[in-house]
């Protein structure tokens, strides 16, 4: 038998495996919510990477939890359709005939596209979106932008009975209204309602940014609910981060343990989140 050398990169890989036992541990059996956005969801080779850590990490034990968006197919197919959206302070007004399209692209093409990359990649997960089971019921957000809602009550049981079976939920964010509406629901909202109502341990919004940076533009790597406050205040924390921030802290007064607005770009950027003492964004928690 030919003995065969220790090759560095084998032992280092080793030694990362080993070095990962602490972080398995504490996440045992631990909620996570992923919000899904961004370049994972752009390129077909973004989604498989995607995919392979979300199986691994239900694999050693955590219960994963995935809302997406999906407002740049939702454009395409709107554009394809020659529906033409109006603008209300920069925000799009869902008439009846655009929260159809949001419906229809969201639970069908964006949804079933991460359940099949799941399942490829050996889980079991299943597409929703916040209709059923009433997950989501919600009330009108601004009567001037139409079908857009924001949750007011949460029913997560039955995602609890998923977990108890090993199945990965895939929540589209549309959201029912009390006189049988449907709602389009912002996706990081979503995902923070979603969170709080399971009193998930992490919450991961996953974005095409480093994370929440200070005003040297360096990433913090963790930050306090009151020190988000204050960066906002000071106008340290501007334009796209501001709803993903108050996200945040929402979610984090909901109940969540934790959240952290994460690269999406980085590949393995969960994996590196929850499983290394290095991170991959800003961790937020009070």
């Amino acid at each position: 038998m030919k003995k065969q050398d220790m090759n560095r990169d084998w032992i280092a890989t080793a030694q990362t495996l080993s070095s990962a036992l602490p972080y398995l541990q504490r996440y045992d059996d631990a909620t996570v919510v992923i919000k899904l956005g961004g370049h994972a969801m752009g390129s077909d080779e973004g989604m498989e990477s995607f995919a392979r850590d979300v199986v691994l990490m239900q694999q050693v034990g955590v219960n994963p939890v995935i809302v997406h968006g999906g407002g740049p197919m939702i454009n395409a197919m709107l554009e394809r359709l020659d529906i033409k959206s109006e603008f209300v302070n920069g925000k799009r007004v869902t008439d009846a005939a655009t929260v159809e399209v949001v419906e229809m692209v969201l639970s069908g093409r964006v949804n079933k596209r991460i359940v099949q990359a799941i399942n490829a990649m050996g889980g079991k997960a299943v597409g929703l979106s916040g209709k059923d089971a009433n997950l989501m019921v919600c009330d009108q957000t601004d009567p001037d932008l139409g079908f857009v809602g924001t949750p007011v009550e949460m029913n997560p049981n039955f995602l609890r009975a998923l977990a108890r079976e090993n199945i990965i939920p895939v929540i589209a964010p549309l959201g029912t209204g009390r006189n049988g509406e449907t709602f389009n629901v912002n996706g990081d909202t979503a995902a923070g309602a979603i969170a709080a109502s399971l009193d998930a341990d992490r919450l991961l919004l996953l974005t095409d940014v480093a994370g929440v940076k200070d005003g040297t533009g360096e990433v913090v790597t963790e930050l306090t609910a009151a020190q988000i406050r204050e960066m906002t205040k000071d106008g340290t924390i501007a334009g796209g981060m501001i709803p993903k921030t108050e996200t945040a802290l929402d979610a984090i007064d909901g109940g969540v343990r934790a959240v952290v607005i994460l690269d999406g770009r980085a590949p393995n950027a969960c994996l590196l989140e929850l499983y290394t003492e290095h991170g991959a964004g800003s961790l937020i928690r009070n």
